[in-house]
Parts: structure tokens; C-alpha cells; sequence
């Protein structure tokens, strides 16, 4: 439960504003722009298994990783990406944001490009500058947005599974456990069948719980503002 703590807490303080802050730059005409958001888009249409696979092999201890490492003249930051007790759980992060980044980028994109452009160019002729802009209207305007995807990054964070599973079967020593994998590990591999059945409804409980805060004091209050607004 720590871990997936932590998960939902990197996944809010880090993967929010760097797809926000990618998300606003493809949103502006840039050259290539459409392949731009094809990149930053294909990992997440790649299967969780695909995904694992490709960086277990890479993340392997004189593998790709470290060999680039190595031929940058950065080799002293090489690891046992792995197999560090203190690291691994940070480097399925960084191939979990790899994974699902695209996903927030697109849907803050369609949340971008559904604020009026003419808000913009009133707020720039009333002398307010870029980050003026940004804080006081792009923002409020893309909270439904933004608040949706939080809801989804947590649900999929407690969920997880499939990367960490095929990576490191929760290891080394629990050090990248997740609920879901625990759940696995007690139930098939131990053979432990109630008690990973107890972590099963707890996991269900906590999610369940999650959702029905989120539907009373999240959702709900954004569906009436958008229902006022349209029959203003």
C-alpha cells in the first residue's frame, strides 16, 4: 500500500505537469507537430507486456542502458537498475511515465483545444502576459479535464500490475510491490488463497471508495457547471 502511496503521489506531482507542459507546447503551430504527437502517443497503444519486456532487456546490467551511459562518458551513474533495493521502484516509474505520458497529453490537448481562442486574445489585449494567461484562464477552464485524468492516474496507479509484474515479479524483496502484484505473489505463488482474496476486496474497497468521493464531490460539481453554462 506504501508503494502504491508513493506511485499515486509521483504519477500527481510529476507526470501531471510534464504532460501539461508538453501538451500546451504541441498545442501551439509548431513545424511537425503532428509527429510530435504520434511520438509522444505510440507507447501507450504498445501492450503492458511488449512494453516490459523491451525494458527488462534494456535495463539489464551492460545492456543498452548502460552502454550508452558508458559511451556518453556518464558511466558512472550506472546501476543495477533492477536489482537496487532503493532504485527499482523509481525506475518502473520512469517506464510506467513512458508508457501512459501519451494519454494525458492527448487528453489535455482535446481539453486545450476546446477553450476559446478569443479569451486568449482579450486577456492579451488587456496587456496580461503568458503566465497570466496560463494561471488565470487556461487552467480553470481545463479543471474538468485535469481533475479527470487525476482520477484516472490514481485508479490505474493502485491498480497496477502488468509492468511490474513481468519486470520484477515485485522484487527484489518486495522493494517494487504493489498491491496487485502482492495479491498475485500470495495467492498463486504461495498458494494462500484467502488471504489474497482479503487483499482483493480491500483493493476493491479502496478503489470503490475513491470513485464514489470522486462522483459526490468532483464529478458531479463539474457536470453542473458545464450544464449551467450551456443553458446560460
Amino acid at each position: 500500500m506504501g508503494h502504491n502511496a508513493i506511485l499515486v503521489a509521483l504519477s500527481l506531482g510529476l507526470q501531471l505537469p510534464l504532460a501539461l507542459g508538453v501538451a500546451l507546447l504541441l498545442n501551439r503551430p509548431l513545424r511537425g507537430r503532428t509527429l510530435l504527437r504520434l511520438i509522444f502517443f505510440a507507447p501507450y497503444v504498445i501492450s503492458e507486456a511488449v512494453t516490459a519486456i523491451v525494458f527488462l532487456q534494456i535495463l539489464q546490467p551492460d545492456n543498452l542502458v548502460d552502454a550508452t551511459l558508458r559511451a556518453v562518458g556518464l558511466g558512472g551513474l550506472v546501476q543495477l537498475w533492477l536489482a537496487d533495493l532503493g532504485l527499482v521502484f523509481y525506475t518502473l516509474f520512469v517506464v510506467i511515465t513512458w508508457k501512459y505520458i501519451g494519454f494525458a497529453i492527448i487528453l489535455f490537448l482535446a481539453g486545450l483545444q476546446g477553450i476559446p481562442q478569443e479569451l486568449n486574445e482579450a486577456a492579451a489585449m488587456d496587456g496580461a502576459t503568458s503566465w497570466t494567461t496560463l494561471r488565470y484562464i487556461t487552467i480553470p477552464l481545463l479543471g474538468p479535464t485535469l481533475r479527470i485524468w487525476a482520477f484516472l492516474a490514481v485508479i490505474g496507479s493502485i491498480q497496477l500490475f502488468d509492468l511490474v509484474w513481468i519486470m520484477t515479479l515485485g522484487g527484489p524483496a518486495g522493494a517494487s510491490s504493489t498491491m496487485a502484484t502482492y495479491m498475485i505473489d500470495q495467492g498463486v505463488r504461495s498458494l494462500r488463497i484467502g488471504y489474497a482474496t482479503s487483499v482483493a476486496v480491500i483493493l476493491f474497497f479502496i478503489c470503490f471508495v475513491f470513485s464514489i468521493l470522486y462522483q459526490i464531490f468532483v464529478l458531479r460539481r463539474d457536470t453542473s457547471g458545464r450544464t449551467s453554462r450551456m443553458a446560460g
